[in-house]
């Protein structure tokens, strides 16, 4: 056996619900341009979930079992108020929200194919409200409930800051979750296939997706591209603090992946965003900052920006706390895994992988004295 490290190169599974050959994504084979341009957040759920899009009494039977499924127990908002509020991360307290939802939920051991769709409904709907009432609550801010008239992202946004978002927020935020809505089989749908091919209920398969999420090689990238564009200040400072970087051989987050060679195809849509959003608030330096960073890092390093390089200065002009950007990426992002969980379900083998042995040899046991 020989390793491969980060299990690069290696085909673990056989899905029929993301695809990424030749820098080009697709979602049950449609072009993420194409889903990206015209498809709402809610359609792409039911294609994740059914290999197909729906007709229009089945988009609105979706969208109508996700507002009904939107509030969450008031035990789940009372545990938010005993965290540490001023220590937790938002990741760290959606994390424990979802586990703990999971004990609420009468079906939560029911591995029936029904209960197990209904679950996947329960987790979209209310992975929503979790993020919006997280950031309220540790604001001193009482939750806000969900509106039934309204889509999706407009619920999200809503929910977040307590009034209607404008028709611009929408959009630019519908687009983002279709956008992440999937990808293959990267490192958090990886982690909650393996966790529920032990046959593990869901909310233990999306509890351990959102752990690996957090990491910032992976879904806390776009925070940290916002931390970086802060530190820089203004667009003149921009070039010194990059090629300082540069220099040290220090990573420069949003740029590059394990996957892409010619860059990230959904980069394009969030830069377009990017740019209508930060000129409408005023904020073109945002936007002006990361296009001269762009131009820097893919010109000395050949390195395109990846799907989080413009995300964070979208959901900056959308007024969002920046450590909420990556439980964002996990509102959209379960919808994905929620659809590999029900497909690792439906075709379940146990993932167990072996190592390459790398250690000492033909070792004998010494006695406690003789050490």
């Amino acid at each position: 056996m020989t390793a491969s490290k980060g299990l690069e190169g290696i085909v673990a599974t056989q899905s029929a619900i993301s695809s990424i050959i030749d820098d080009t994504l697709t979602y049950v084979g449609y072009d993420i341009d194409d889903l990206a341009t015209n498809a709402s957040f809610e359609e792409v759920v039911y294609l994740l979930w059914h290999q197909r899009l729906p007709k229009e009494d089945e988009l609105a039977e979706l969208k109508q079992q996700l507002a009904d499924n939107m509030s969450i127990p008031q035990e789940v908002l009372d545990h938010f108020k005993t965290y540490p509020i001023d220590k937790v991360h938002p990741m760290a307290a959606l994390r424990t929200a979802i586990s703990l939802l999971g004990l609420y939920d009468d079906k939560a051991e029911d591995m029936s194919d029904e209960a197990n769709y209904e679950k996947a409904i329960k987790l979209q709907a209310k992975i929503a409200t979790v993020v919006t009432a997280f950031s309220r609550v540790r604001k001193g801010l009482e939750p806000v409930a969900p509106k039934s008239e309204l889509g999706y992202a407009a619920n999200f946004l809503y929910m977040l800051n307590g009034e209607e978002p404008e028709d611009i927020a929408i959009e630019a935020f519908n687009k983002a979750l279709v956008l992440h809505a999937d990808h293959e089989l990267n490192a958090s749908t990886f982690t909650a296939r393996v966790c529920v091919a032990t046959l593990s209920d869901m909310y233990s398969g999306i509890t351990a997706a959102i752990g690996a999420l957090k990491g910032p090689l992976h879904g806390g990238a776009n925070e940290q591209v916002m931390k970086m564009l802060m530190e820089i200040g203004s667009e003149e400072n921009v070039e010194p603090y990059i090629r300082e970087k540069l220099d040290n051989k220090e990573k420069i987050m949003g740029f590059g992946h394990r996957v892409y060679r010619k860059g990230d195809p959904r980069a394009k849509h969030l830069r377009e965003m990017s740019k209508k959003l930060t000129s409408l608030r005023g904020e073109e330096k945002w936007y002006n900052m990361s296009e001269k960073i762009e131009s820097i890092v893919t010109g000395e390093k050949n390195l395109p920006p990846n799907v989080d390089f413009y995300s964070a200065s979208v959901y900056h002009s959308l007024g969002i706390d920046h450590d909420l950007f990556t439980p964002i990426f996990a509102v959209s992002r379960t919808s994905g895994w929620t659809a590999h969980i029900l497909e690792q379900y439906a075709n379940n083998r146990l993932i167990r992988p072996r190592a390459e042995y790398n250690g000492p040899d033909k070792q004998k046991y010494v006695p406690m004295n003789e050490r």
